[in-house]
């Protein structure tokens, strides 16, 4: 488990092409939701925002995306070639991470 302080820390414990990755996909989250705060709660990187956002995070062979269910109930058509679970979207390493959706998916989440 990654026992990070802050979300740099969290993100540089991983190989140079995961905090690409992760990096990548901070910034994406910011864009989208910019009075968002990241922290580390409980070794995962959330942002929160009147409450929980989303929480990301790195595995070894996937990043995880945390939107909440409702997100994926509504968005379950866009996400059919994506591993999925009742909270958790699954993002294979090596495979281009869908930046437009997950855009769409904060936008939908904010208006919750």
């Amino acid at each position: 488990m990654n026992y990070s302080k802050n979300m740099d820390e969290y993100i540089g414990a991983f190989p140079e092409s995961t905090q690409a990755i992760l990096t990548r996909l901070r910034l994406a989250i910011k864009k989208a939701a910019p009075d968002a705060e990241g922290t580390i709660k409980y070794g995962m990187p959330p942002f929160t925002f009147r409450g929980n956002l989303l929480h990301f995070g790195a595995y070894k062979n996937y990043i995880g995306f945390y939107p909440t269910a409702s997100v994926i109930i509504h968005f379950s058509s866009e996400l059919t070639n994506s591993v999925t679970s009742k909270g958790a979207i699954q993002f294979p390493i090596g495979k281009p991470i869908p930046h437009s959706l997950i855009n769409k998916m904060i936008k939908f989440r904010l208006k919750q």
